[in-house]
């Protein structure tokens, strides 16, 4: 019944989207920039348009300039808007545009850049400062807390740029065998980033660099191609991390996947989730004045799953929007030639409405495909245990340095010693165990144990601790997990994987299966 409700309420919106009436709100969209990050939030913001009756998105970008930009915005509330969504190029510059649309009664939407002022109706973004220290934490772990890391930060004056290189300095205070070679200016694109390296490196071709950490994946692959071109001293290669994580063609989870980038971070768009809160505050129902969006570190681990599923959603979104046009051009003919054939309009709509419910059913079935499985990535690498405040946030698993911990018959290093700000450690270590014991169908919770050098109760109390789950969950866990991949990327049969992964039972596979991903395992390579 709940979907039948649901189906109805998209064919409400579809023939309410393609219905030509006439426009209930204008909506200005100020751009500070113009890249492929925005331009992946532009299609969303017309995306969530879609589903709202007669919404018209007017779009301005700046390109970087705080003069054009407050230009556009004055102009944009001198064409009687119904509502500004803002992204300010500089703190300080834009605020004063932003606080004369407010003071006309415009209710303002600061969204991933923040103002000096507080007149603003609500503000939505991710957590910038976060994503520095987040950074920051993988950058020592992946140095083994020793080396120089070389910084190119964002555009000077953005509050991205600020709170960015800020969490990233906090964390390294706590790692003193971490120097920064240097912070280099830049504005978040490529050109600047590889000409401001280029010339530093022109300067201090003895400086040993061992990784470089742009305030953006486009300015550590600037600085990358600067020192590709230099000559320098037989340094090992350095590695290069970013932040935006975008799917797509050159995005960095593909940087990621093919290596050019050792990690990045994904700076979620959500341009949907912003037209969402904009109709909420327009037809004065309840909204968050402040919204921050959940992100994820990007590592070679995750990343081609997350490409797979962030392209397929992309294509369907694209499709859809290629539909959406068609329709409303072909009703915009209709109506300016003044011909009217309801029969013909009628099959023309249901069609429409046939395919708009095809794409959505599929976007919604792979949306949740790919939260299950960034889930189980994040979950399986993630201690859910509170950080002390000394340790100042979550740390990934897979951000943990990789010490030389043997499993197997091998003997591990005591574990007795081990404090809360060494529960990484031992789950690296439980980590490796299971990894080695995924194929063995017989290995029991006192087998993970032995091989930990614990008892049973030990073993349990610890991995609950650090994780809140049980060793037998994670077990399972990662057993399914590299079943998901073994089903991508090999041509083995369902009964073969679940074999592989230590199921001595694949009808018990296929249940565990879909209880995880909501599928059974045939359906993965469809």
């Amino acid at each position: 019944m709940r979907q039948r409700f649901f189906y109805l309420f998209v064919l409400a919106t579809v023939l309410a989207s393609c219905s030509g009436g006439k426009v209930k709100y204008r909506i200005g969209i100020s751009q500070c920039s113009d890249d492929i990050w925005r331009d992946k939030q532009n299609a969303e913001l017309r995306m969530g348009a879609y589903f709202h009756d007669n919404v018209e998105l007017k779009f301005a970008a700046a390109y970087d300039s705080d003069e054009r930009q407050v230009e556009q915005i004055d102009s944009l509330v001198n064409e009687g808007i119904d509502l500004l969504i803002v992204a300010p190029n500089q703190v300080q510059t834009i605020s004063p545009a932003i606080d004369r649309a407010y003071d006309k009664g415009i209710p303002v939407i600061v969204f991933e850049r923040k103002t000096s002022s507080q007149k603003y109706t609500a503000f939505i973004s991710a957590d910038n400062y976060e994503m520095g220290r987040v950074m920051g934490e993988y950058i020592i772990s992946r140095l083994h807390g020793q080396g120089a890391v070389l910084e190119i930060k964002g555009l000077e004056g953005s509050s991205p740029a600020i709170e960015r290189h800020n969490g990233f300095m906090e964390v390294l205070k706590k790692a003193p065998g971490i120097k920064v070679a240097a912070s280099l200016q830049g504005d978040w694109t490529e050109p600047t980033a590889y000409q401001t390296t280029k010339q530093w490196l022109n300067n201090n071709k003895e400086v040993r660099v061992d990784l470089v950490f742009g305030a953006n994946d486009r300015t550590a692959m600037g600085a990358r191609k600067a020192i590709d071109e230099t000559s320098l001293p037989s340094f090992p290669t350095p590695l290069y991390c970013g932040i935006d994580g975008l799917p797509g063609e050159n995005g960095g989870i593909q940087l990621v996947r093919d290596s050019l980038l050792d990690a990045s971070y994904i700076y979620p768009t959500h341009g949907d989730q912003i037209i969402d809160l904009a109709i909420r505050i327009l037809d004065g129902k309840p909204y968050e004045k402040e919204t921050m969006l959940m992100s994820a570190l990007v590592t070679r681990d995750n990343a081609k799953v997350l490409l797979m599923q962030s392209e397929e959603l992309m294509r369907q979104a694209a499709q859809l929007d290629q539909l959406h046009e068609k329709a409303d051009s072909y009703l915009h003919k209709l109506d300016a030639q003044r011909v009217v054939n309801w029969l013909a309009i009628g099959i023309i709509l249901l069609l429409v409405v046939v395919f708009v419910l095809f794409y959505l059913y599929h976007l919604r079935k792979i949306s949740m495909q790919r939260e299950r499985v960034v889930n189980t990535l994040w979950n399986m690498t993630t201690p859910k245990a509170s950080p002390s405040p000394s340790e100042g946030g979550d740390v990934r698993i897979d951000d943990v340095t990789q010490n030389s911990v043997s499993a197997g018959n091998q003997t591990l290093p005591p574990l007795e010693g081990l404090g809360e700000a060494d529960s990484p450690v031992f789950i690296t270590r439980f980590k490796e165990v299971i990894e080695s014991r995924l194929e063995d169908s017989d290995v029991s919770v006192e087998d993970l144990a032995s091989d930990m050098n614990l008892s049973r109760v030990q073993l349990y109390r610890k991995v609950k601790a650090v994780t809140g789950s049980s060793p037998v969950e994670l077990l399972r866990t990662a057993r399914l997990n590299r079943a998901y991949q073994l089903l991508l990327t090999t041509d083995k049969s369902v009964s073969e994987v679940a074999y592989a992964v230590g199921f001595t039972a694949p009808s018990y596979f296929t249940k565990c299966f879909k209880e995880e991903y909501g599928m059974v395992p045939g359906d993965v390579r469809k």
